[in-house]
């Protein structure tokens, strides 16, 4: 049978699934084992288990519990209360108020966690219930979560940064430095569109707080400054390099819980739940890797991502023809496949095509990733939109809707790069010349 028709078959069965309430995990468990007993000549029950076991047996993958148990703690100690307390004076004249905390902390905490699930799951445990008790859009609020959380995977440092650069064979550094202006741009293309939406839905608004002096503000901030300092010092520890992100993620568990001591916050109740709540969470979280690390070893077996790239290949396009075909297979890949996976199922044809066409590396990498994010919030493999539908109750197709206008926010982004690639290489050269 053509390879592109049993990727077709596999997306419509997914499809099935999904709409008749099968779970997530199971639903892409379940496509690939479809492919392989019926379209490879592998034995689906060995790969299950080694597909399970490889992608969760991971040190790394040991800092996504550990953040959400951070969130948790945050949350249920009311320190996140006391953290927003103290922003929403300072931000009070600003179009769209609040809102902007959800933009800035997936930056800042994406720059900890190098995760796209941990940075979604960990501000949206902190960050929905405060909106929601304020009186916030609960779309916007949805749909800027789906699609900051992946800014997890673009602001140094990245695991998927990592896995590219040793597929590239370019420099880790490199690679690094290139994703920070980006990811601000992209942050502010997030903040615009907040601001602007907020402009032109004023009755959407919750009321202003209260008008506060300057005193006030300093008074109401000493809420803010304990957490504050707590991810100032996750943040500085990983960038000295000091600790890793698993280390930093048990120092951000530590002083989560030693600043709900302080403040009185902590009883065994609300630690209880937030164990229980991080343990709920991080399996929903890796039961899904683990149905969608099974399913893209049936792709691998099948061969479909690099069929593909062959196609591409074959065309023969001009540079920028070539860049937009990349576009659409890395979408139709990315409906199907985690970023990761992407990539190294790809690269061996992909990367010979793009130096051909005289294009840089290290800007490939970061239009690669950029992507890849879109690919976190594309139905129906979305995973943003299936971390928040578990924390939330809310249909995934439903975030997916709430998260269009962001979603192109990203494509602004990605053409943003395409025709100023200075964005891109300029810190990582300008860095490196200094170096020398």
């Amino acid at each position: 049978m053509d390879i592109l028709t049993i990727g077709g078959i596999l997306l419509l069965l997914m499809m099935l699934l999904l709409a008749g309430g099968v779970w997530i995990a199971m639903t892409l468990a379940i496509c690939g084992w479809v492919g392989q007993a019926f379209f490879t000549s592998t034995q689906p029950g060995l790969n299950l288990f080694s597909a399970f076991w490889e992608s969760n047996a991971s040190w790394e993958l040991a800092a996504l519990p550990l953040f959400i148990w951070m969130g948790e703690i945050l949350f249920r100690t009311k320190l996140s209360e006391e953290m927003f307390t103290g922003l929403a004076p300072w931000l009070n004249r600003v179009p769209g108020r609040l809102f902007h905390t959800t933009i800035l902390g997936c930056g800042i905490f994406g720059s900890v966690s190098g995760s796209s699930a941990a940075t979604c799951a960990t501000i949206a445990k902190v960050s929905l219930p405060e909106l929601k008790k304020r009186g916030y859009n609960e779309e916007i609020a949805l749909g800027s979560l789906a699609t900051a959380g992946t800014l997890g995977i673009l602001i140094p440092p990245s695991i998927t940064m990592v896995v590219y650069a040793v597929a590239a064979d370019a420099s880790i550094i490199r690679i690094f430095l290139a994703g920070f202006l980006p990811g601000l741009l992209l942050m502010g293309l997030f903040s615009g569109y907040i601001a602007w939406w907020s402009i032109r839905n004023k009755d959407k608004m919750p009321p202003k707080e209260p008008a506060t002096n300057l005193k006030e503000k300093i008074r109401l901030s000493k809420n803010l400054i304990p957490c504050a300092v707590l991810i100032v010092f996750i943040c500085w520890s990983l960038i000295a390099g000091w600790a890793t992100a698993t280390e930093c993620a048990a120092y951000g568990v530590v002083g989560s819980l030693a600043l709900a001591l302080w403040s009185r916050s902590l009883t065994w109740g609300n630690f209880s739940e937030a164990l229980m709540g991080a343990t709920r969470t991080s399996c929903m979280i890796m039961f899904i890797l683990a149905g969608a690390a099974f399913l893209t070893k049936t792709m691998a077996f099948t061969g479909v991502p690099r069929e593909l790239a062959i196609w591409v290949d074959s065309l023969h396009l001009s540079p920028y023809a070539l860049i937009a075909c990349l576009v659409f297979v890395y979408l139709v890949l990315g409906t199907a496949l985690d970023g990761i996976s992407m990539i190294v199922l790809t690269a061996a044809v992909v990367m010979p095509m793009v130096q051909k066409a005289g294009f840089d590396l290290i800007w490939f990498g970061i239009f690669v990733i950029l992507l890849v994010e879109i690919a976190e919030v594309t139905p129906p493999v979305g995973f943003n939109l299936f971390v928040l539908q578990n924390m939330t109750g809310k249909d995934s197709n439903t975030i997916a809707k709430a998260a269009i206008p962001f979603f192109f926010c990203l494509v602004v982004c990605i053409a943003l790069v395409t025709v100023f690639p200075q964005i891109v290489t300029s810190l990582p050269d300008w860095v490196m010349g200094v170096a020398k």
